[in-house]
């Protein structure tokens, strides 16, 4: 990430990363798919060779939707106490299409978040 970045406008984040869209100019695209990441962006070139997410994005994802999803079940069952079939029918869809909006959000702002800050992987110097 040796670029030099006086010739592109500062790009927010986390605009850029909820659109999906390149960290640097925010014109091009991030996601060749729906997770997976290009090897460039079209647009100004920039190689997303550095954009490693790993599990960052999943436990955020995890946290988030655990928290409204069983925060909801049990109210709805403290109130209401539905059968067992209608927890199924009303939370594991839910729970599934919370995950899929979520991941792909965050994972383009962890992504736009490496670059802005030129985060790299944490290195040991053992001499």
């Amino acid at each position: 990430m040796n670029q030099d970045s006086a010739h592109y406008p500062p790009v927010d984040p986390v605009k850029a990363g909820i659109k999906g869209l390149c960290p640097r100019c925010g014109q091009g695209k991030l996601f060749n798919g729906f997770l997976k990441v290009r090897p460039e962006c079209a647009s100004c070139g920039l190689d997303y060779g550095f954009a490693d997410s790993g599990d960052g994005p999943v436990v955020f994802v995890v946290l988030i939707v655990g928290f409204i999803v069983v925060g909801a079940a049990l109210w709805l069952d403290v109130n209401y106490n539905p059968p067992i079939w209608l927890h199924f029918l009303l939370w594991v869809p839910l729970a599934s299409i919370f995950t899929l909006f979520l991941m792909r959000m965050l994972k383009g702002i962890l992504i736009s978040l490496q670059f802005r800050n030129n985060a790299r992987s944490g290195e040991i110097n053992r001499d």
